[in-house]
């Protein structure tokens, strides 16, 4: 099998299915701020390694090459020689991100994906993973460690498809779609031949057929009437049977490959997992692999924050995901750049609300820090109360800019003005986030001169 980019669905749902949900985030966010998304897994979902994938696949009668995944050198080299019989496998980095195959270690190695063809092959390549970061396109430069290596036989393909699941919000409904051209970015054959791509809409009550697999195993380029055909239509039913049973957000096949024994095989997979169903998939979500994570997102789920990390310098902590995209947007549109999304909820507590600050405090990136709450639900003194709170317990150094409109906003405003702690409190959210923009920009401005900057102003000073 020859190393290929895994990528995301977006792109080529955009260009063919309109409104499409993929496995991508970018569907969730303002346009101003979706190319500074740089985590792979940012969204509210599951998102397991391949070989995982691919054990939940087996589970559905789905065809899947024979491999085992290795945690050392030694049990890779075990596997070699005991599980696939020595002979040409193939050795791919457990990395949740796409482009593993192009991708390069922090300790120089190259690529994340290698043939192998003897047990030094297996040593050497092992060696090169185990333990390492590696950086891909999707990872940015921080990039993500390897803590296993899958081991898979290699498959002699007569030809290489695409295939994927999602929901469509548009049809209200999963759409399938379909590629003969698969073992590449789909998005690529989106943008170069978009007559190879095929979409599929499914009636979520009717389900799947066997007049629409038929129709999607020939699309896929297989013979009508052979073996491969009939072995392609088998699991695109399979793999519909495995998106409803497993309450997937995303089931994407690249390659999916033609044998040239006539089988149809998943030779690589990638399997998203919807969060809210988490208590009728227990036993898939013990799967999970907090080290592939953005800490801080797993910190701030701990206390059922909402929380995804961005590029920018500008924290955000708001209460409503609507208004958090609405502060973004308008930090965006004011020069600025914001480093997170982060949603407190209608119902944040105290505790919840030091917690948020914590995280955005410990944030190197984060020069200054907006705070934008309309109070309903969530009353705006009980916010102040857990930003002074947290101002008081980590020693809060960074300039606070805080909006506060609603429930309560006048004893939040004595609270503040009576605290001592010197925080810029505006009633207008454009102006507010004007303020944010341009103190990021005179606090990163003097951290490149090495000089210090302090907020030398009353503690309480109303815009």
């Amino acid at each position: 099998m020859l190393p290929r980019l895994l990528t995301r669905s977006s792109s080529v749902v955009r260009a063919t299915v309109p409104r499409a949900v993929s496995g991508s985030m970018m569907t969730r966010f303002p346009t101003q701020v979706q190319s500074q998304v740089y985590h792979p897994n940012p969204v509210r979902m599951l998102n397991v390694h391949e070989y995982i994938s691919m054990d939940i696949m087996k589970g559905f009668g789905i065809n899947v090459p024979t491999g085992q995944v290795a945690s050392t050198v030694d049990e890779a080299e075990h596997v070699y020689k005991n599980v696939l019989h020595k002979g040409d496998i193939v050795i791919k980095a457990q990395v949740l991100s796409g482009g593993r195959g192009l991708g390069s270690f922090k300790n120089g190695f190259k690529g994340g994906v290698h043939l192998c063809t003897n047990l030094a092959d297996v040593k050497k390549n092992a060696e090169g993973m185990l333990g390492q970061t590696l950086v891909t396109k999707q990872t940015g430069e921080k990039g993500i460690i390897c803590n296993q290596v899958l081991l898979v036989e290699r498959m002699y393909m007569r030809r290489e498809m695409y295939l994927s699941i999602m929901m469509d919000r548009a049809s209200q409904g999963p759409v399938i779609v379909a590629s003969p051209a698969g073992g590449t970015s789909i998005e690529d054959v989106a943008a170069t031949n978009p007559e190879k791509i095929f979409t599929e809409k499914i009636d979520i009550m009717e389900g799947m057929t066997d007049t629409i697999a038929d129709r999607l195993a020939t699309n896929l380029g297989l013979e009508t009437g052979s073996k491969a055909h009939e072995s392609g239509s088998d699991l695109i039913k399979k793999l519909y049977k495995l998106f409803i049973a497993s309450d997937a957000t995303l089931v994407e096949i690249n390659p999916l490959a033609e044998t040239v024994d006539g089988r149809v095989v998943a030779a690589d997979a990638k399997l998203n997992f919807d969060d809210n169903a988490e208590y009728r998939q227990k036993n898939t979500f013990t799967k999970r692999d907090l080290t592939q994570e953005d800490s801080r997102e797993v910190e701030a789920s701990k206390y059922d924050l909402n929380y995804i990390g961005l590029q920018g310098n500008i924290g955000c902590m708001v209460n409503g995901a609507g208004l958090a995209m609405s502060t973004m947007d308008i930090i965006t549109l004011k020069g600025g750049s914001p480093a997170n999304f982060l949603d407190v909820g209608g119902g944040a507590t105290e505790d919840q609300v030091e917690k948020a600050f914590e995280i955005l405090n410990a944030d190197p990136n984060v020069k200054t820090i907006l705070v934008n709450i309309f109070g309903g639900i969530m009353r705006c003194d009980v916010i102040a109360m857990g930003v002074l709170k947290a101002a008081t317990s980590i020693g809060m150094k960074k300039p606070i800019v805080i909006r506060l409109q609603g429930t309560n906003v006048k004893e939040a405003q004595k609270l503040i003005s009576a605290s001592g702690f010197r925080m810029i409190v505006a009633d207008d959210l454009e102006e507010a986030a004007t303020k944010a923009v341009a103190i990021a920009d005179i606090v990163c401005k003097a951290e490149q001169v090495n000089v210090e900057v302090s907020l030398d102003a009353p503690s309480f000073i109303p815009i």
